[in-house]
């Protein structure tokens, strides 16, 4: 007797009404309006009496505080009944708009009586209620979407590139008939579908009245009724592209209160129904392609991984927990995370130690009026060729949660930004995000920095101290978050460094870049016999015991678990500064200032690095990096200690290296020095100017030394006898 009271119309099929051609058929009409009208029941039985536990009922809940839209788990709804998430996954745009009526009813029985105009108790007016769905499925790969998905449910992964501004979509259409006057409803298909019009009016002409014609309906678009909707370009994960292909994009439709909650460059996942349209210049591409159509997905729900929990899950296993804090409270913890940064690397260990710190990075702070301060480390390696700088940054892209690769060469400033980029269809402009925006949360690594042009370095300016992209093109004017790491590498003007030349020679970026970084490494390839033999057997070691390359590609454990460490080190730690080690940092700034005005005194001359505030705060951050990799809410005055000392090493440095008046000169190279002082002087009256490459030329002719005489210029440079114009091409005799 199931069944019997559930609301269907039965009739007994008579042998002289052959309507339906079998009693199957007949019997399967009623199935579908008694399983309809059932579901119906069950997915308000499921809203009213869902509890979590002894007397919470999530949802009902959730309606009453936001009667808009809810948010439903399909866990959820298949420990309360396993058949209704199978008839959603296999029919949902069938399902999901009953689901929203059962919503939409448990409302209104939710909500009072009110008052009415006249005085009288009417029902409240409740409007539609719009259904999210979420599980905690894993998403299926972008490229294995294909026609056995079609109007399925499907759960996807991704980053918005772009989304389109905000459209009305009809869903009721209100026709007119020309001839007759007579009105029609017609409602329209959800998504990037259109209505189906009738060819035909079904009034029926008295005598003598004209009949109505073919194709007479007329749509009256005051009348119809509208709904939001946007559409949005969604990439594949970096991660997830396989090597040498482009990546795929998916177009997706958002409706209702899904509209404009969605910035270009957020990571998503969505679950959504996998459709098909027909595409609006579909025709001239597929000349007789009539059943050609363009997948996209109509999202009905969507989370936006923030950055702690994008690339892989950010759910930490209680062990994995347990593992890292025990791992934590070790003395060597410092020496084991910097053992394992770039193992294959032999040496560096500064490098590491400061590629270390960028990976934990420091903990961003919102002051109360706004401003924000960075917690981001960035870091420059300076120096010869084949020092290991490409593969630090090869190490860091794939070690850190997120990271972006490029090289200095082949980036404009467009594609490290923001480009701005006309959509061919609609004709309007969008954005998309660059490199420096989708690595938000992360690391850039840039290789071959000094090769960049200038106007395109100047675009990373803001990003690397103000963490985010302010642009207006093209009509669009709009700020974009980049809270990223910069990890750069560049040569030296001459490719190699040379100890000859000043500091200033040898690091040729403007000063306004240079005190962005936290910290600067000169790495030199010394020659040294002791060293070069370990080097050389770490290298053939390396060489001769790596494991040759076997089909499955998968990281090994160790580097995994050092992502998940850093991962979780990121979401849970933000020290802060201890009261000792504030007057430690306070006391060795201070100090630090005055070594640095006092070099400046003697020398004549200001350092080729700047020591800023901006500098204090990159010892604060490097000192909170340390302590984040101890799992330590307080940043103590051994870490403060550590990180004046890796500042020293590397920024103070490069900021003393290079040549200076102190450098012991034999007396036969003073006289060789003082003579080609002399012949410059000759050769070059005051206020005369000459191409320096030709004065080195025309006085080596003479038999000089080229190094001695590059000397005798620097010296004079530094003097202030002669000056450089024109990116030091042109040298000038002053007064």
């Amino acid at each position: 007797m199931s069944g019997w009271d559930e609301g269907a119309v039965y009739y007994s099929n008579q042998a002289q009404f052959t309507e339906a051609s079998t009693d199957a058929e007949a019997a399967a009409a009623s199935s579908t309006t008694r399983s309809r009208h059932s579901v119906l029941l069950k997915f308000k039985e499921f809203i009213r009496n869902f509890e979590k536990e002894k007397n919470v009922f999530p949802y009902r809940e959730s309606l009453v505080n936001n009667p808009k839209f809810l948010l439903v788990h399909l866990e959820d709804l298949l420990s309360f009944d396993s058949d209704l998430p199978s008839l959603l996954r296999s029919a949902p745009s069938d399902y999901l708009p009953l689901f929203e009526n059962a919503a939409a009813e448990v409302l209104a029985s939710l909500k009072m009586k009110v008052a009415g105009d006249s005085g009288e108790m009417v029902e409240p007016h409740t409007g539609e209620v719009q259904i999210f769905l979420t599980s905690k499925e894993d998403p299926v790969s972008m490229r294995s979407l294909g026609a056995q998905y079609i109007s399925k449910l499907v759960k996807i992964s991704g980053i918005t590139i772009a989304a389109s501004r905000i459209k009305a979509k009809a869903t009721y259409v209100h026709l007119i008939c020309k001839n007759c006057k007579s009105a029609r409803v017609i409602p329209c298909r959800p998504g990037l579908g259109g209505a189906i019009v009738p060819r035909s009016c079904d009034h029926i002409p008295q005598p003598g009245e004209e009949a109505c014609p073919l194709d007479p309906w007329l749509v009256v678009p005051d009348k119809s009724k509208y709904v939001d909707q946007q559409t949005l370009k969604l990439q594949e994960n970096p991660e997830d592209v396989p090597t040498g292909e482009l990546p795929r994009n998916m177009l997706l439709s958002v409706d209702r209160h899904l509209v404009q909650t969605i910035v270009p460059g957020s990571r998503l996942t969505i679950m959504g129904i996998y459709s098909i349209f027909q595409a609006a210049n579909s025709s001239t591409n597929h000349k007789g392609a009539v059943a050609v159509r363009q997948p996209y997905i109509r999202i009905v729900g969507m989370e936006e991984t923030n950055e702690a929990s994008s690339r892989g899950p950010a759910t930490f296993m209680q062990e994995e927990v347990e593992e890292f804090k025990k791992f934590a409270s070790n003395q060597d913890t410092y020496k084991v995370i910097c053992s394992k940064i770039a193992p294959s690397i032999f040496g560096h260990d500064d490098v590491k130690k400061a590629v270390a710190c960028l990976l934990f990075g420091g903990a961003r702070k919102n002051l109360p009026d706004g401003v924000r301060l960075r917690g981001d480390i960035n870091v420059l390696l300076l120096g010869d060729p084949s020092t290991a700088k490409s593969q630090f940054l090869k190490f860091v892209e794939k070690t850190a949660p997120i990271a972006v690769y490029t090289s200095g060469k082949g980036s404009s400033a467009a594609g490290l930004t923001a480009s701005v980029i006309q959509d061919s269809s609609s004709r309007e402009f969008y954005l998309e995000g660059g490199a420096m925006v989708l690595a938000d949360g992360g690391v850039v690594c840039i290789d071959e920095f000094d090769k960049m042009r200038p106007e395109d370095r100047v675009a990373i300016h803001e990003a690397m101290e103000q963490q985010t992209i302010s642009i207006a093109k093209a009509g669009i004017t709009t700020v974009l978050n980049s809270r990223t790491s910069v990890l750069a590498a560049a040569n030296p003007p001459s490719g190699r460094y040379d100890d000859l030349k000043t500091a200033q020679d040898n690091i040729d970026l403007q000063t306004t870049i240079l005190s962005r970084f936290d910290l600067i490494f000169i790495v030199k390839d010394i020659r040294m016999y002791d060293q070069d033999k370990v080097i050389a057997s770490h290298i053939i070691k390396v060489h001769a015991s790596a494991q040759t390359t076997s089909n499955d590609s998968r990281p090994p454990k160790d580097e995994n678990w050092l992502k998940r460490y850093i991962q979780y080190c990121r979401t849970e730690c933000h020290p802060r500064l201890s009261e000792s080690a504030c007057a430690k940092l306070q006391s060795d700034y201070v100090d630090i200032r005055r070594g640095m005005r006092q070099q400046a005194n003697e020398t004549g001359e200001s350092a080729a690095i700047p020591i800023t505030v901006r500098q204090l705060e990159a010892i604060i951050r490097l000192s909170e990096a340390l302590a984040k990799m101890k799992l330590s809410h307080v940043a103590t005055e051994g870490d403060v200690a550590e990180a004046l000392r890796l500042f020293k090493v590397s920024t103070m440095d490069a900021a003393r290296s290079g040549i200076n008046q102190h450098i012991n000169i034999s007396p036969d190279m003073a006289n060789e020095i003082k003579q080609a002082e002399n012949q410059i002087k000759r050769r070059l009256g005051i206020g005369n100017r000459i191409s320096e490459r030709r004065l080195i030329d025309d006085l080596t002719r003479m038999g000089m030394n080229e190094s001695i005489v590059r000397r005798a210029i620097l010296i004079m440079h530094q003097r202030g006898e002669v000056e450089y114009q024109r990116e030091r091409h042109i040298i000038v005799r002053k007064v």
